[in-house]
């Protein structure tokens, strides 16, 4: 296991992300050779979300969720599992939402604006590793 301490330093194009094109490359993702830390040290996350992360420029959403972790992880339904929605609205608001478990909504946030280029993304949160749910 290869750890990493902070968020990639490359230049992304500033070219809009075609958003199938990040859904198919996120489908390869089905483990992880290496964790990364988040610079709130609340978790670690794999390959396939800093793809997601540099690629979507989203670590604004990675920062979201380490920032309810001290919160969060005071309910013992949510210190070892979470999972993590991010739905877009065709206004380009979003609903960021935290559940215990499928329907069990604990959190929810609306965003003002985001270019997120996905209509929504799922994200687990599992034993302090926040992954894509193929990863899982």
């Amino acid at each position: 296991m290869e750890m990493k301490t902070n968020h990639s330093s490359k230049k992304m194009n500033s070219s809009p992300i075609d958003p199938q094109t990040i859904l198919n490359a996120l489908s390869y993702y089905t483990g992880t050779e290496n964790y990364y830390r988040h610079p709130l040290k609340q978790f670690l996350y794999t390959d396939g979300i800093k793809y997601l992360a540099d690629t979507a420029k989203c670590y604004w959403f990675l920062d979201a969720i380490a920032s309810y972790q001290p919160t969060l992880k005071s309910d013992p339904m949510l210190a070892e599992f979470q999972i993590w929605m991010l739905v877009v609205n065709p206004d380009l608001t979003a609903k960021l939402r935290c559940y215990r478990y499928r329907n069990d909504l604990a959190l929810q946030q609306r965003i003002e604006f985001t270019d997120f280029p996905l209509p929504e993304i799922k994200l687990y949160l599992e034993n302090g590793v926040l992954m894509l749910p193929s990863e899982r």
